[in-house]
This record gives C-alpha cells, structure tokens and sequence, in this order.
C-alpha cells in the first residue's frame, strides 16, 4: 500500500524536481493555493473591464479562466518556475480604454493586436533580442511606466466607482460620495488594504466579496446564484479581425503593447525569482528563455480565446513566499482556475463599485515604483515623471511611454550625457517622435 502511494510522490519528484529544488508534495500544493488565492480576483475584475469594450461579460469569464489555467500550464511544465500568469491588469485597461473607447477600434480589431503583439514576443523570445531589448530600457523609465499605469487603473477605479466625474471646467470634480457606490467602493478599498497589510490570504477577494454582500441588503446588487456551469466562449473564441492590422496607428499599438507586455514580464520573473532564490550567482534567472516563451505564448494563447494580453503575475511571489518552488505550484493553480469556471453567476454578480476598490488597490502597488527612481539625477527623474503622469491625464498608456522617451532622449541629448541614452531608447523616441508628428 505504501508502495503504490509513493509512486505518484516519486513522479512528481523527478518531473519537477522537487527534493532538487528542497520542496514536497505538500509544501507545492499550499504554495498554489495561496497564489491562486491572492490573484483570483482577475476573474472577477477583467469581465467587468472587458465588458466597458463591449465585449460579453459571461464569455471573458469563460476566457479568462482558461487563459490562466493554459498559461500557467505552460509555465509550470516548460518552464519548471512557480510563477502563474492571467490575463495582466493595466494591459485590460489599455485594450479597453484606450484601444476601444479612446482610439475607436472594434475589440475584435484590439483582440487582433494583442495576437500580433504576442506573436512577436514569442519570436522576440527565442532569440537574445528581447533580453537585449529590456536590459537596455533605463530603470527609471521601467519604474515610471509601472507607476503610470498604476496612476491610469487608479483614475479609472475613481471613475468606475462615481468618486470623481467629469468638470467642464476643471476636467474632473468629486461626485456625490454619499451614493452607496462611492461608500462602498471606499469602503472596499479600505478594507482591502488592512487585511493586505494583515497577511491575511486573500484580502483582495475577501475585499470584493464583502463589499458585494453589503450591496444585496442596499438594492444596489442582484443576487443571481454562486456555482453553476460554465457560460459560452462562442462569444469571444476566436473573433479577430485583421483588417486594420497593416494601419500606420496599429503599429504603434502592436508595439505599445509589446513594450508594456517587455517590462510585466521581466520584472515580474526577476522579482519572483529573486523571493525565491532562484537566481542563479550572478543574479540571472535560469531557464530564462523558456519563461519568456511561455509567457508570450500565453498572450497568444489568450487573445485566441478572447482576452486581453496574458502576463506572469507578481501575485505568484505569495506563493514562493509560501515555499512554492517548482512548476507543481503553477499545476496546482491551474487546476483551482479551472474549477473557477463554475462560479460564473458569482463573477456575474460583482458590482462596478466592488471591482473599482480592487483596482485602486493595485494602482496603489504599483505606483510605489515612483520612490524607487532616482531622484538625485534629473534627466533620469523628468522623463519618468513625465511618463507616469502622462498616463492617467492623456488617458492612455502608449501616449505615456512615448513622451516618456522622447523626454529621456532630448534630457540627455541636450545635457551632453547622450552616450547614457543606449541605441534602443533613442530609436524608440523616434519612432514616438514620428507616431505623434504624423497621427497625434
């Protein structure tokens, strides 16, 4: 009997590597648990920014889910890391704010984008190029896009929630935060932080859930039920139009999105790994390249299913933290992402207001990338101010980046410290120079 028991044991050990890399069985599964616990609320928080493109809610669900699951997948069993993927917050905002509402692209035509862009990631990434193309981007500008595009989820959660409105003379104004939406939003992105900064597992889900509850009583949500089977993906499986693919603007999103998915991903697997200590002496991921595969193909992956660009996520650090060292915790993610799939009335049932509290708590992590730039050196501290702030005030995350180069390139250029600006970044500002002298 003892035997038999071992032998899956003993699979999974030499799969994985486990006794190598001095975890277990157990150790892993707990690991999952708790980095599926800190990320899940992606299921609940991507359909309802989706859905603002027009998209259908159940279908991005549905799409969500497998995304995740499939994408985590492949990092776990080509990439061996304890690191899951979904799809990335920031990058659903851009698609659908900027991409949909803002430049007036169809979401099937957004969807097209975030293939492209994820096609040439994977190409990128089975060669040196990608790691030579991050690498030579200034850390201030990594920092400041992060921070930025906290800043751009942070005035969308405001305005998601009725805290802030449109002003025709100053732009935007406090609403009225005696309606329940603002109460409860606030209260919501309160109650997320305290039981954050508690350790408490899953605060950002307890957070949602909370706040949702309360709106039953108040009349300010329906309740339609927790578990049942999952809705139809035919609405979002593979409704991806080409058409204006070849279009000078199109290009500038392809690599928009390319460049935001670059700095995700690679800061998000230095950072994991290093909580980990699985960097290698000199401080370099191992198995680098089989990361970055599996974490473009995800993209692809995702996009054919209907969502947004699908990226590794920082939450996975929860489970490193954990113990987690090896790809059986990424399996074991998998796993609770599908069986996620039969909450769909649950995710249908969240309200604005409940999702906003979540997404102003994210904004505030990554904005915390702002007192990491160098401040000391302005003509690396201007460009990143500018990028960050550009973001949220021009509504869109590419307009940020770009200026953000140009800035960096013309600072340094003009102080005499041009031979600081690496060949890629000046390229780029030219590039945005170009985009923004020809369509704005």
């Amino acid at each position: 009997m003892s035997d038999t028991g071992a032998r899956p044991v003993g699979f999974l050990d030499r799969t994985f590597g486990l006794t190598q890399n001095g975890t277990n069985v157990r150790t892993e599964m707990v690991a999952g648990v708790t980095t599926f616990l800190t990320m899940v609320y992606i299921v609940f928080v991507n359909p309802a920014i989706l859905a603002n493109a027009g998209m259908d809610k159940g279908a991005v669900f549905v799409a969500t889910c497998l995304a995740a699951a499939i994408a985590t997948l492949i990092m776990a069993l080509y990439a061996n890391y304890p690191i899951a993927l979904a799809p990335g917050m920031g990058l659903n905002a851009f698609f659908t704010f900027t991409l949909v509402i803002a430049y007036k692209y169809t979401w099937q035509q957004a969807l097209a984008f975030v293939l492209v862009s994820g096609a040439l990631a994977l190409f990128i990434s089975i060669s040196p190029l990608r790691q030579y193309v991050i690498d030579s981007i200034p850390k201030n500008l990594k920092l400041a896009v992060s921070a930025g595009i906290g800043l751009f989820l942070a005035i969308i959660a405001l305005e998601e929630a009725k805290v802030i409105v449109a002003h025709p003379a100053t732009l935007v104004t406090l609403a009225d935060l005696k309606a329940w939406s603002a109460l409860l939003a606030l209260s919501g992105f309160v109650l997320i932080v305290a039981l954050n900064s508690r350790g408490v597992l899953g605060a950002t889900l307890i957070g949602i859930l909370a706040v949702t509850l309360v709106g039953i009583p108040l009349n300010v949500v329906t309740y339609s039920g927790v578990v049942s089977l999952p809705p139809s993906l035919a609405p979002t499986l593979l409704q991806l139009d080409f058409s204006r693919i070849f279009e000078q603007s199109a290009l500038v999103v392809i690599f928009t999105l390319l460049l935001v998915d670059f700095f995700d991903t690679a800061g998000t697997l230095i950072g994991v790994a290093h909580r980990g200590g699985l960097l290698d002496a000199d401080g370099k991921l191992l198995r680098m390249r089989q990361a970055l595969v599996a974490d473009s193909s995800a993209t692809v992956i995702g996009s054919l299913l209907g969502t947004s660009n699908t990226t590794s996520y920082i939450e996975s650090a929860a489970g490193v933290a954990a113990g987690g060292r090896t790809g059986l915790t990424g399996v074991v993610v998998a796993i609770l992402f599908l069986l996620a799939l039969f909450f769909a009335p649950l995710a249908g049932m969240i309200p604005a207001y409940a999702t906003a509290a979540a997404l102003l708590y994210v904004a505030v992590v990554m904005t915390k990338g702002l007192a990491e730039m160098d401040w000391d050196d302005l003509t690396e501290a201007a460009p990143g101010v500018i990028a960050a702030i550009s973001m949220p005030l021009t509504y869109s995350i590419a307009t940020g980046i770009g200026l953000g180069f140009i800035t960096y390139a013309l600072c340094k250029i003009l102080s005499g410290r041009i031979t600081q600006a690496k060949p890629v970044v000046v390229i780029l500002a030219l590039l945005f120079g170009i985009k923004f002298a020809i369509v704005g």
